[in-house]
């Protein structure tokens, strides 16, 4: 950490692959490296960004760090202890402290419960407090999210995409966690909806003292919550810095290309700037390509990018840390006119 202090997690050399079966005997035919290395940190009460496109590999992340997908190698410490090492029962009562907030909230609740018991649920099964002080907590935690205790009677199907993710939320924060995964909260919900989510995840974590690791491809949501923002491509970081920094000074290519997307809400300026348009395709994760795997499809590729793997190098300077991967970003100036600033 740039302070010195001692991260709440920390995530070392972290790899997912998934093993890919075929043929008569359903034999090994090799794997879909989803996440193929990703270091990071974040600090207590920190919001950490995590963006890319479809199929970077940045849910398959937040499931490892949780073990809800179990972790190929590397390894994932949460207030100095080893997640990856736990066995079931040492690793339930550790999950009193690291919770996750799902995508869709329509698949995420369970159809035959009542709002009560979907947030309860957690309650029951780390056997915290008395029959009454679950029921209590139940009310107060939808009072908290801005539903109220009317509503614990009531079913998923009778709710909304932003009520049903309400409730999610409140299911996470049933047992007082410090650390939340939100793996992209707003994704499935109408755009009237992810402001007032976001804003209801900003607010909880001001008064409950959280820490995110928020996941979304909703850049302009991310600089909004994120203290930093840590970029993916193809399983492997490409940059991670404090999110205005980034945002404003793009340091590697692609995260330049995200940049550009983000929509400005002035038409003059809009008509004005730059795009950058990435040609081709994401390669396979099944047989990502040698060297950066950005090369594929980066203007400013040369014949080391094709063959060498860049090292994770801090260019913050006397600042904050602000890593980047690739072989050119201390000669590259990725701040045209055409990227959106503050």
């Amino acid at each position: 950490m740039a302070d010195g202090s001692t991260p709440l997690l920390q995530v070392r050399d972290l790899v997912k692959h998934f093993p890919v079966g075929g043929g008569v005997l359903r034999s090994d035919r090799g794997a879909i490296r989803a996440v193929d290395g990703v270091s990071f940190d974040v600090a207590a009460g920190e919001t950490l960004g995590l963006v890319g496109e479809s199929g970077s590999g940045k849910s398959t992340t937040g499931r490892a760090i949780l073990r809800l997908h179990e972790p190929t190698s590397g390894t994932v410490a949460f207030d100095g202890r080893e997640l990856t090492i736990l066995d079931a029962a040492a690793l339930r009562r550790e999950r009193r402290h690291l919770q996750m907030i799902f995508q869709d909230p329509y698949a995420s609740l369970n159809p035959r419960h009542t709002v009560a018991t979907i947030v309860r649920e957690p309650l029951d099964v780390h056997a915290v407090g008395g029959d009454d002080e679950r029921r209590a907590r139940v009310d107060e935690l939808l009072e908290l999210v801005g539903l109220g205790a009317r509503w614990r009677r009531r079913y998923p199907h009778e709710m909304s995409g932003g009520q049903r993710q309400r409730v999610g939320i409140a299911r996470a924060l049933a047992t007082h966690p410090r650390f939340i995964v939100a793996d992209e909260p707003i994704a499935a919900l109408d755009v009237s909806i992810q402001a007032q989510i976001v804003n209801l995840m900003a607010d909880l974590k001001t008064r409950l003292g959280l820490t995110y690791l928020f996941i979304a491809h909703d850049l302009s949501m991310v600089r909004y919550l994120s203290d930093r923002v840590a970029v993916m491509y193809l399983g492997r970081l490409a940059e991670l810095g404090p999110a205005a920094d980034l945002f404003d000074r793009p340091r590697h290519p692609y995260t330049r290309a995200l940049v550009s997307a983000i929509p400005v809400p002035d038409p003059a300026l809009e008509r004005a700037r730059a795009r950058v348009v990435l040609p081709g395709d994401v390669p396979s994760p099944a047989d990502p390509p040698p060297g950066c795997r950005f090369h594929t499809r980066c203007p400013f590729a040369d014949a080391r990018c094709r063959t060498e793997v860049p090292a994770w190098r801090d260019l913050g300077g006397a600042g904050a840390p602000h890593f980047v991967a690739c072989h050119h970003a201390d000669t590259l100036d990725l701040s045209p006119d055409g990227v959106p600033h503050a």
